[in-house]
Formats: C-alpha cells, structure tokens, sequence
C-alpha cells in the first residue's frame, strides 16, 4: 500500500476518479472532511459507493475514516461501510488496547447484522500524545489490527511542535515503526499537507520508508506517483531478496545458519527482512 488517497466522503463525484487513478489504495472519510450537518448524507454515498459493482470490482484497497469512539456517529458509520469492498476501517483517536477491542466488536456486531463474512481489518491511528505512549498496546490489541497510522497534525499542531522539523518527524516514526514492528503490524505514514513541496514530500517519504513504513497518505492525486515511486523497490533490491530466500533453503539443507548471497553475509534478520520485502510486493515475485 504505497499511496493512499484521502477522499472527502461528503464528495461522492470524486470516487470514480478516485477508483481510476493510480493509488493503491483509497482512504474515504467520513470524519475531518465531512461537516456534522453533513455526516447522514455522507454516511449513505459511501454505502453506495461500497456496494457498487465498480468499488467490488476495482482491485484497489478501499478504506473508510469513520468518526471516533464514542462519537455520535461511530456505530452508523460502521454499520454503513461493511459491504464487500471494504478492506479496512480507518479508527481515528483510540487511546488504548480497550479502544481498539471495542471497534473491533463493533466491527463484528455491523458484519452479523449485515450477513459479511468476509475479513475487515483495522487500520489504527496514533494522532495523540496518549496513543503514542501506547502505541504497541493499540498495535497487538486484536487481530484484526492490520497496522498503525501515523496522524502528525493531530499528534504535533495542538501542542506547537514543529511540525515541519526533521528531527521532531523522525523521532515520532521511530516509535511507531518500533511499535508496529513489536506487534507484527504494518507502520504507514500520514499526509504531507504542503501539496506544492514536492521535495518536501520526497523528503519527508524517503525517512518514513528508511524506517520500515510501508507507505504514506497522500491529499492530492499529484502526490501518488511521489509516493508510488519512493515505496516501490528497486528491481534489484527485489532480485536479491529472492536470491536470499532462495539461498536459505539451500543453507537450512547443509545445516548452515549463515550464507553469503551477492557477497554479503546472510543470517536471520537479513533473510526475516527479504520474506518481508517479498510478502509486501507479491505481484513482483
């Protein structure tokens, strides 16, 4: 999931174009984006965008923002977006492991109600100073957890820390990727807000994925192919990570721990990290 697109759900006309762009994945919310006068309105497009044959058939990763715990809307929300192209469940502001158990019962609550059966996963944001401390407890709270988000904006802007600052940046992604990594869950990274600093974006990208993220959240379709471009790996760097694999089973044979592939001496971590690599790009094994 290199690029996520966020799409206001309150702008149904934008979904097709959504679905024909480039992103691997769409991020539809129904929190921030949508006025409360709006919510209802919303709510009902993006349960007809789900059931349509044109979202089940996309081939892309469809994620909903609902509203937070505990709000008005959280249970309408859910209740709404469990059709068939629903992939995940974007919950904003959970604080704990107890937060994230309760979505996910409301999440099997809405798929008996509806008859789903198919696998919906969450997709927790750490937007808070208090997520942040409990980062792995959200990651490793149920099974359903797919991996963390990052929300900068919400995390920094409240408190005035710079947002902007390298350092204040890095330091936020090395918890989380530390978290996700304790959990087995993915990290993706959040929105870069300044749609005109591509270099900022590239920048800013390039740290998230040194860290391990998997991918980050774009606001503008012009930030897909940045984005897609700077999670992509090199078809080299794939090469070698099935050379790897393969050199493994060869090593396990001999009762070997340890190989050499491409002249660099393999052990554990480094093959754990070529599974990974393969596991996230499949369509390019």
């Amino acid at each position: 999931m290199r690029s996520k697109l966020f799409v206001p759900g309150a702008r149904p006309e934008l979904f097709a174009k959504a679905l024909a762009s480039e992103a691997d994945a769409l991020s539809i919310d129904l929190e921030d984006a949508v006025p409360e006068s709006g919510k209802a309105a919303a709510r009902a497009a993006v349960r007809d965008f789900l059931a349509s044959e044109a979202a089940q058939r996309s081939g892309k990763t469809i994620i909903v923002r609902v509203n937070a715990l505990g709000s008005a809307h959280f249970e309408a929300d859910v209740q709404a977006v469990v059709g068939p192209a629903l992939a995940m469940i974007n919950l904003p502001k959970p604080e704990s492991g107890a937060d994230v158990r309760a979505a996910a019962a409301a999440l099997a609550h809405a798929q008996a109600l509806a008859g789903s059966t198919h696998d919906i996963r969450l997709l927790a944001n750490i937007e808070t100073p208090r997520a942040l401390r409990n980062a792995v407890e959200i990651a490793a709270a149920h099974e359903r957890v797919w991996g963390l988000q990052l929300g900068l904006g919400d995390l920094f802007e409240p408190y005035g820390i710079a947002r902007r600052s390298p350092a204040n940046v890095h330091a936020v992604m090395f918890q989380v990727a530390m978290a996700a990594a304790e959990a087995g869950v993915a990290a993706c990274d959040g929105a870069f807000a300044d749609i005109q600093d591509e270099a900022g974006l590239r920048a800013e990208a390039g740290m998230s994925r040194a860290l391990g993220f998997v991918g980050k959240s774009c606001i503008h379709p012009r930030q897909i192919a940045v984005l897609n471009e700077i999670y992509q790996p090199a078809a080299a760097e794939l090469d070698h990570a099935r050379r790897i694999v393969a050199a493994a089973g060869a090593a396990e044979a001999a009762g070997r721990g340890a190989f050499v592939v491409d002249g660099k001496m393999i052990d554990a971590p480094f093959l754990a990290r070529a599974k990974r690599l393969l596991s996230l790009h499949p369509d390019k094994t």
